[in-house]
């Protein structure tokens, strides 16, 4: 029976509908500028995180954010982006200028994601790919400053493969002071342990084992050492020299003392230490890493505070990425697996775009984009150390400054 209660309830939630659906906020609209998109590459990665979600602590999350419009540079046969965008609704232009301006004259999306890795492009003498990450920056701030209106840009991995083109982008994104965020999924990932290098911790020195490609994968080995260090005491002061290390120069380098204990702290990490044919759970000998690690590669670097870390890629013994430090005053090394969940879901990359999701909705950086341009310079260096006969590069340039919160920015649940 209709009561005037019930009547009168009913009547003031029709009433109020309207302006309930009128106040849910409209979604932030995303723009991905990239180089290409395919099954696997970084924008499969990324941009699809805000097309479809991402798990976080046991739940399924969908980013306020709408991906609606993309450039993508090239289109091999398994290009997905295509699919993507007439599943989802998005527009793809031939412009980055018309992408940002969703085919108008002004502005018109809230976010841009640049994803510059995978493709074909050339590389140059010191081993570089020479991803166009600048040159499409540059096309983005170019609509910036002709539109008078910006918006918070993150750069998937390396700023660029050339130091002045580093520093002019984060000097760009200072001087018309829009949000700017880069870097790999490797500081955001989960950890075994789940820990940190403590805030404020007195560093000797610091070690990496990795594996991959040069110029794609020793990036992501010095981000995992950078995000430990920068948290060390008087914070991040830069880097006075780089050394890039090959074949007998990186087996002479684990015979010293304290680097060789740091390593095998690195390797007593892994989840993936090689072993010998119908054998398992053994630490394996010199000998042995030899054999099955063809062409070892390391970058030793120097700090402006004096503290040395060593990047190796041991293609053969591992397939992972560990860290180990000695801290003044520990009897042990601290040392930590950086989890890198497996194909399909790679949810380390979700991780990643949780912190660009961060950005877009508060307009501020999580972490410093220094750490990124640090490492870029730093890796830059090192490849061209082992193109010129390994010689000992003095970096001034990389004498870049910055500090973070004692906040741990990793994921953890």
């Amino acid at each position: 029976m209709l009561t005037r209660r019930t009547f009168l309830g009913t009547a003031s939630a029709a009433l109020l509908a309207p302006h309930l659906h009128a106040a849910e906020p409209a979604k932030k609209k995303i723009a991905v500028v990239t180089t290409t998109w395919h099954d696997r590459s970084h924008a499969w990665h990324m941009a699809e995180r805000f097309l479809h979600g991402y798990p976080v602590e046991g739940k399924w999350h969908k980013p306020p954010f709408e991906v609606v419009s993309a450039y993508v540079d090239q289109t091999p046969p398994n290009d997905l982006s295509r699919g993507r965008a007439k599943e989802f609704g998005f527009t793809i232009y031939p412009t980055i200028a018309e992408t940002l301006r969703c085919g108008g004259d002004k502005l018109a999306v809230d976010a841009v994601l640049l994803i510059g890795e995978h493709g074909k492009y050339e590389k140059n003498e010191f081993n570089q790919n020479l991803y166009p990450r600048y040159e499409f920056f540059k096309k983005i701030v170019e609509v910036f400053e002709k539109d008078g209106r910006t918006a918070p840009i993150f750069n998937d991995k390396h700023l660029s493969w050339k130091w002045e083109f580093a520093k002019e982008m984060v000097d760009t994104s200072r001087k018309l002071k829009f949000p700017f965020l880069a870097g790999s999924s490797l500081p955001v990932t989960w950890r075994m342990p789940a820990t940190d290098l403590p805030h404020g911790a007195e560093v000797e020195e610091a070690v990496c084992v990795a594996f991959g490609g040069q110029d794609v994968y020793d990036f992501h080995a010095h981000e995992t050492i950078q995000c430990m260090l920068e948290r060390r005491k008087g914070g991040e002061k830069g880097v006075v020299a780089v050394q890039g290390l090959k074949r007998e120069s990186v087996w002479k380098l684990l015979a010293e003392k304290g680097t060789a204990q740091l390593f095998e702290a690195c390797l007593c990490r892994s989840q993936t230490l090689e072993q010998p044919p119908a054998t398992s759970h053994r630490y394996p000998t010199l000998e042995q890493m030899k054999q099955w690690v063809k062409e070892p590669v390391a970058h030793r670097v120097e700090y402006a505070d004096g503290v040395k870390a060593t990047m190796l890629l041991l293609n053969g013994l591992v397939k992972d990425f560990t860290f180990a430090a000695r801290i003044k005053g520990e009897k042990e090394p601290l040392s930590v697996l950086f989890h890198l969940p497996p194909n399909p879901n790679v949810t380390y990359s979700a991780a990643l775009m949780s912190k660009a999701e961060e950005m877009f909705a508060t307009g501020k950086a999580p972490y410093p984009i220094e750490r990124t341009l640090l490492t870029s310079g730093i890796n830059a260096a090192g490849l061209k150390s082992l193109a010129t006969g390994e010689k000992r590069l003095e970096t001034p340039h990389l004498a870049v400054k910055y500090d973070v919160p004692k906040e741990s920015l990793f994921w953890q649940k």
